[in-house]
């Protein structure tokens, strides 16, 4: 068993390795993911150290192990079986969700988890379009290709979403764009890579940052 903390931990280092694709991560990215000081970063991983769920060397930075990445999935699949849940069952709005799945998230019967996976008839993706775990810690490859990408005359999907916060699902909510939302690309500013975009036969302008947050595939 382990504490709150400690999960939290592993999962931002998770995160973290997959974000930026790097093996090891930096004491201080590990700081700014959590809100708190390098200091206290230095002597949480020392603890997970001593419990073998990080490999950790002084100023090279930290890996989870095994059993920490094996953690770290367990923590992420329920997090987002939850978020799931939430969405399908309940009728929450997207950006409603991650706050109480943060908690809901540390529950540790792995019985129940199993129950609420099955009772969602084993979802593959949460309500941003990020992948879930299954239960032996698979996971389905992570979307890479992002909207910005993608030239003038290319038609795209959405299928998920790089920033998840708040603040930035309810400005897609205002632009009516959502997962499965088809988009067409009419125009890109050479200056500052904007899009000209055409969804729902309306068209309008989105900035390079949107673009470079909208997970996307390309219908031939």
């Amino acid at each position: 068993m382990f504490s709150q903390s400690e999960e939290n931990y592993l999962k931002a280092i998770y995160r973290l390795e997959l974000d930026l694709n790097e093996s090891v991560i930096n004491t201080n990215l590990i700081a700014e993911s959590l809100a708190t000081k390098a200091s206290s970063v230095t002597d949480m991983l020392k603890k997970l150290a001593l419990k073998d769920l990080v490999n950790y060397q002084k100023y090279k930075g930290v890996s989870l192990t095994k059993l920490g990445k094996s953690i770290a999935l367990s923590i992420v699949r329920k997090h987002r079986l939850w978020e799931c849940f939430m969405v399908d069952k309940l009728n929450f709005k997207w950006d409603e969700v991650h706050d109480v799945a943060e908690q809901l998230e540390h529950i540790k019967s792995e019985g129940l988890v199993n129950r609420l996976d099955a009772f969602l008839d084993f979802p593959t993706h949460d309500p941003h379009g990020d992948p879930i775990p299954d239960k032996d810690g698979k996971v389905a490859k992570h979307h890479n290709l992002v909207l910005a990408n993608f030239d003038k005359k290319t038609v795209c999907k959405v299928v998920g979403v790089k920033d998840s916060s708040n603040s930035f699902l309810k400005y897609l909510e205002k632009l009516q764009i959502s997962l499965g939302s088809v988009i067409t690309i009419k125009n890109k500013e050479e200056f500052d890579n904007s899009l000209t975009i055409e969804m729902n036969k309306l068209e309008f302008n989105i900035s390079n940052q949107i673009a470079n947050n909208l997970f996307v595939t390309k219908i031939d």
